[in-house]
């Protein structure tokens, strides 16, 4: 079976990109959409991991091929953050997740207590802010899963996080990280032999998936942005003609649609700034544990992960 385990909705709420900050959100999909292009696109199950949030999620929670899942934003020391996928939670869980999210070494207890399927995502990316290389060690520590295919990541942050997550032993997912349909399902993760969302979030619990799909880059980050920034555009006018728009918000919007065109030159700062980060860490990595950038070491935890799920 298959299905994108990471993509957003309205509910993820505001955009934390530049140049989006002034249209209030950084996704415009609605859950209904977010499902109806994902199966047709061929995914088997359909989840939403907007951030800290299941709002969106449990508009479609009655559907059988749908289970609830979110982005948590997971606060460490200084303010510095990591985002963590949760799959096929409960509303319980949910709110002792959010209750939890400040307190790292609690939350990932809590995860493993009650046998959540978690992964840690774009172990590399610069848009999650400043990290130390002992915030990843502590993920790559304490989670089953790491996230080694991204759909909105270069091919490099792919593969570093990859070449990580072997060398700590962990079983590997991907996800489009979608903020428009366009991408929804691009990105994905199979758990063979699965015929029902249980036994689907049992195969990642084992450990048993495989990540499939595309990779992101420059063109498809300019494109994404762009999306994001017509919608929000639209929606702020939407809004006006409603009556529910902020006076402020439609001033920017006004001031900065001229701008669009500049598009491709503010994500290729981001791209080239993600690649550079993305570098500096890898390298902390391959220092830190001794091993080449090709082939490292894989400790032999596999089949420990393994007996645990069962």
């Amino acid at each position: 079976m298959r299905c994108d385990l990471h993509v957003h909705s309205w509910y993820s709420g505001g955009a934390g990109v530049p140049v989006l900050d002034h249209l209030g959100r950084e996704c415009y999909s609605g859950p209904l959409e977010v499902y109806e292009r994902a199966r047709a696109r061929g995914m088997d199950l359909v989840t939403l991991t907007d951030h800290d949030t299941i709002e969106g999620a449990l508009r479609l929670a009655h559907l059988p091929d749908f289970f609830v899942s979110e982005e948590v934003t997971v606060v460490l020391e200084a303010g510095r953050q990591l985002h963590v996928n949760v799959f096929g939670i409960s509303e319980r869980q949910h709110a002792r997740v959010q209750a939890l999210r400040n307190d790292a070494e609690a939350l990932f207890a809590f995860l493993a207590e009650e046998r959540i399927p978690a992964a840690v995502n774009h172990l590399f990316s610069a848009l999650t802010g400043a990290r130390e290389l002992a915030d990843l060690r502590l993920a790559l520590g304490r989670l089953p899963l790491v996230e080694t295919l991204n759909g909105a990541m270069p091919e490099g942050h792919n593969e570093q996080a990859r070449l990580v997550g072997r060398a700590c032993g962990l079983a590997a997912v991907g996800g489009s990280d979608a903020h428009s349909l366009a991408h929804v399902a691009r990105s994905f993760t199979t758990v063979p032999g699965a015929r029902d969302r249980q036994e689907f979030l049992a195969g990642l619990r084992a450990g048993l998936c495989v990540p499939a799909g595309r990779s992101g880059g420059y063109v498809r980050l300019t494109g994404e942005v762009a999306r994001i920034f017509v919608a929000g555009y639209g929606e702020t006018w939407r809004a006006l003609g409603r009556g529910e728009a902020h006076p402020l918000q439609v001033a920017a919007s006004a001031a900065l649609a001229p701008f669009l065109p500049l598009v491709p030159l503010v994500t290729l700062f981001i791209h080239v700034r993600e690649l550079a980060f993305g570098r500096r860490h890898f390298r902390a990595f391959q220092q830190a544990f001794g091993w080449p950038a090709s082939e490292p070491r894989r400790p032999a935890l596999g089949a420990r992960r393994l007996e645990e799920a069962a």
